[in-house]
This record gives C-alpha cells, structure tokens and sequence, in this order.
C-alpha cells in the first residue's frame, strides 16, 4: 500500500530531545533532566541541571494572532531584571541570545530558557497578602516601564483591534447560532465604544496576563514575601487600566466571588504607585473585553484542539456572563 504525508498542524516535543536542544545551546552543566511540565499554548519543560539547579525552557505554540513575540519579551524581562524587579528572567545562549528557536515538522519555533522563579505558589484568589503582593509586583513593574527604551515597540499591540476585534472575528468562524452571533457582535461594539469615549487612559507596557497565578511568592532571601512574575508572552504596550482588569476578571469569572482579593490586590498595587481616576473608572470595561480575548484564543486554536475545545454551548454561556456583567458594572459600590 502507497503511504503518503499528512501536514501537521502541531508537534509536541519529547523530553529527551529538549535535553539535548538545551545541552546544545545553552552553557548548562551537564547531563541535564528534562520532564514536560505543560502542553497548551505554550510547551513547558522544567529542565535540571548537574548539582540540581532548575530552569524553564518554553516552546511558544503557533498562534493565530502572530509569531511570538520573544525579542520584545526577553528584552523587557532582561531590563526589569536589571531594575531589582523580581521576574523570572531568559537566560542567554551559547551565543549571546536571550531566546532561540527549533524547527518541527509545522515549522520554526521560538524557544526560551528562563530561571526558575524559586518559591511556592501563588494563591492570589483566597490569600489578601498573595493578592497584595501580586499588586506590588504589577506596580513596579509599570513604575520601571517608562524607561524601558523599547516602551512601545513590539509584535503585539493590547489595543481594541488585539483585545475585541481579532478575538470575535475567530468567534464568528465557529458554527454558532444567529442570535449568539447577534449578540456577540453588538456586546463588542457597545464595548468598543464606551472604551473610545474615554480620554485620557494611560498605556503601559502590561504584564499582559496577571490573573494572581502567574507568580511564585518567594519564601527565601531578601524577597521574601514578594511575588515573583513570568508569563509574559501575553504582553506589551497597552491600557493601564487592562493590566489591572484582568486580575478583577480572575475573581469575577467562572462564578468566582473573590471580592476581597480583588481589593487587595489595588491596596499592594497602591503602595507603589497611584491610579489616575479615569483608569481606574475603566477597569470594570475591560472585564468583558478580558473575557472576549481569552474566548477568541480558545477559538482560535480549534484548528489544533478540536471543535470541542470551544463548543457553540460553552460560547453562549460565555456571552451570558459577559452580558450580565455589563448590566451591573457600573452599580455604585459594587467594589
């Protein structure tokens, strides 16, 4: 029987191979252990080193909204680093590089070699000082932005067109009722609109994707207590007031109630920097805005995932919660 080739759409590396790609590239002490830690938009490998020092070597996934954007991320990691500021930075190649890339059978991908942020696991949804120190990390690290040579430069972004209009547009290519469809496109541009009647918000060059876990809270040395940030892939120049959105939408989403979190967080956020008032008035217009974003990666990636990972029901149920959430958001005294 003739056999024929069939395109991948996505590979998934081994273990041992990672070891060798690392042990290759990166002046490491070798042998090196290597055990996948995530598969998901992202591949994660937590590799070990001779004497047992740990490291994380990320393979960035294909996505629909464009390449990685490792250069501008390991550059900002690089110079926050340099700024006392506690973030899992890339650790240079062999040649100087702070990240590289592998082919696959799907083609070209970026990879990166962080430290290992050493600490125990945020718990920023039930915990008020894991909360707090989540804000005072996110502070800083907006504080340090402004002199960031590279402040606005980058692949991505956080702008309406990456954060609602991208999103939707991969929404709508899935089988979804009329009225659903109806809805989503009328909810987007309602929120589109009250963000654009707003003047004045701030941009910042955002963490992107800080949720509360995406940290580690040191339990050691001098920063002990402070969490510790990675996972910035999500991020780049973009509205202040999105950055602290997406930590509300974390205690909010999912039926989550997590409203003392959510003021802990301000209150650490706040003992570093101030607020303007018409960032903060916006914040709870980026909570559905959050929600469309992540919607849209799940729709997107149905190509790779399957259909199920982002059925019609789930969709609408979605919608429900972005809707409600809008009927109330504005109720005085609801934070």
């Amino acid at each position: 029987m003739a056999s024929s080739s069939i395109r991948v759409v996505y590979s998934t590396p081994c273990a041992e191979a990672v070891a060798d790609f690392v042990s290759a590239h990166y002046d490491l002490r070798g042998p090196l252990a290597c055990k996948m830690l995530r598969r998901g938009f992202n591949d994660t490998f937590e590799v070990r080193a001779e004497g047992g020092e740990r490291f994380i070597f990320r393979v960035s996934a294909r996505r629909a909204r464009g390449e990685a954007d490792v250069g501008s991320e390991t550059a900002f990691l690089a110079y926050l680093d340099r700024e006392g500021i506690p973030v899992a930075a890339a650790i240079p190649s062999r040649d100087g590089s702070l990240f590289t890339s592998a082919h696959f059978p799907e083609g070209q991908r970026p990879a990166v070699l962080f430290r290992y942020a050493e600490g125990r696991a945020s718990q920023a949804g039930t915990s008020a000082a894991d909360a707090s120190a989540n804000g005072v990390t996110l502070a800083r690290i907006h504080e340090a932005a402004s002199g960031f040579a590279a402040f606005d430069k980058g692949r991505y972004r956080l702008d309406l067109d990456h954060l609602l209009g991208r999103p939707l547009s991969a929404i709508l290519a899935l089988d979804l009722g009329d009225a659903v469809r109806t809805k989503l496109v009328d909810l987007t541009e309602r929120l589109s609109a009250a963000v654009a009647e707003r003047d004045g918000l701030s941009w910042t060059r955002c963490h992107g994707d800080c949720h509360g876990y995406n940290a580690v809270i040191a339990e050691q040395g001098p920063r002990t207590g402070q969490a510790v940030f990675f996972d910035f892939d999500d991020g780049g120049p973009g509205y202040l007031a999105y950055d602290l959105a997406v930590f509300l939408w974390c205690c909010v989403s999912f039926g989550r109630k997590w409203h003392a979190s959510w003021h802990a967080f301000i209150e650490g956020y706040r003992t570093i920097r101030e607020i303007p008032p018409a960032d903060f008035a916006a914040v709870p217009f980026f909570v559905p805005i959050r929600h469309m974003w992540l919607i849209g990666e799940y729709a997107s990636r149905t190509h790779e995932w399957g259909s199920q990972a982002a059925p019609a029901e789930w969709i609408a149920t979605q919608l429900d919660f972005m809707l409600a959430w809008e009927a109330q958001e504005l109720v005085a005294g609801l934070f």
